[in-house]
């Protein structure tokens, strides 16, 4: 039976509730998939995954690799974790410039695609080019007609409501000068390189703030995939999940936390899944019976 890893870290106190994200629901789109990674990409069936879901390699796939800040973009170089696995149909999609992507010569590939995919670097790049242009309409679209929208490091990131690491002067900063992502994933803060950068204790700092959100951190190789309600963690390590609900109040400290040793996130791994909207946990035992975990 696969077994639950939960990770304990005593930490300071929570915040009282400001009201910011109280009561809110985390959900992923009504159609469509959501494809989140936590960087590296050497994973082989998490790029499989993504090309099953955007109906196959004869589907209509494009790539934004604008989050790098090259000043000039090497197709190869971002098209090869697909076109080596026998993806022949992509198409480049990148500017800096907001005007530009707010024309409808521009946006064209993406009207016609199955897939869209958010390469890395930094995710405020993204937000400066793209946020409330006709591509950002358009790409939303892709979910609309059932493709699928993923991405990777930065390109993970973007897809929360939260924009986590958005400030322009550094990553390091969780509560930047952005933070407003494109929101493909409601009510969710996105992290990734979360334990290869030793990142699993930064998340905590967006929840004392904004206490309704659901935290997600991803470490490399790494994904989930995102169906409605539900996701299913795919790769080869572990997915955090930040849940203020799960953490001792402040002010009820002769009560236990729900997670042992007030911690403050636990860890789900390949073939683990999580209901967002019920914030409940399910993992398979031997006899494919799903088990739940309380909230």
């Amino acid at each position: 039976m696969i077994s639950l890893i939960l990770f304990a870290f005593l930490y300071l106190p929570v915040h009282a509730d400001d009201g910011k994200g109280k009561n809110n629901v985390t959900f992923g789109p009504e159609k469509g998939s959501l494809v989140i990674v936590g960087g590296a990409m050497k994973d082989s069936n998490i790029v499989l995954k993504f090309i099953e879901l955007a109906g196959g390699k004869n589907a209509a796939f494009v790539v934004i690799p604008t989050a790098s800040g090259a000043d000039s973009i090497n197709h190869q170089r971002y098209t090869r974790f697909l076109t080596r696995l026998g993806v022949k149909n992509i198409q480049i999609v990148h500017t800096y410039d907001p005007e530009v992507a707010n024309t409808e010569e521009f946006v064209a590939p993406i009207k016609n695609a199955n897939a869209v995919w958010f390469g890395g670097g930094r995710q405020w790049r993204l937000v400066d080019a793209y946020a409330n242009t006709l591509t950002e309409i358009e790409i939303r679209k892709v979910l609309d007609r059932g493709g699928v929208i993923g991405g990777s490091s930065a390109g993970a990131t973007i897809q929360g409501s939260f924009l986590a690491r958005g400030d322009t002067k550094t990553n390091r900063i969780m509560m930047g000068d952005h933070q407003e992502g494109f929101n493909y994933l409601k009510n969710s803060a996105i992290d990734q390189h979360l334990l290869v950068r030793n990142r699993q204790f930064d998340l905590i700092e967006i929840l004392q703030e904004v206490p309704g959100l659901l935290g997600i951190g991803l470490d490399e190789n790494t994904a989930i995939i995102v169906q409605g309600n539900k996701f299913e963690v795919l790769g080869q390590s572990f997915v955090a999940i930040y849940d203020t609900g799960l953490w001792q109040e402040e002010e009820k400290t002769d009560e236990k936390s729900t997670l042992p040793n007030q911690g403050k996130f636990f860890l789900l791994r390949a073939g683990d899944k999580y209901d967002m909207e019920k914030r409940e946990v399910y993992h398979w035992n031997g006899s494919n019976r799903e088990i739940s975990i309380d909230r």
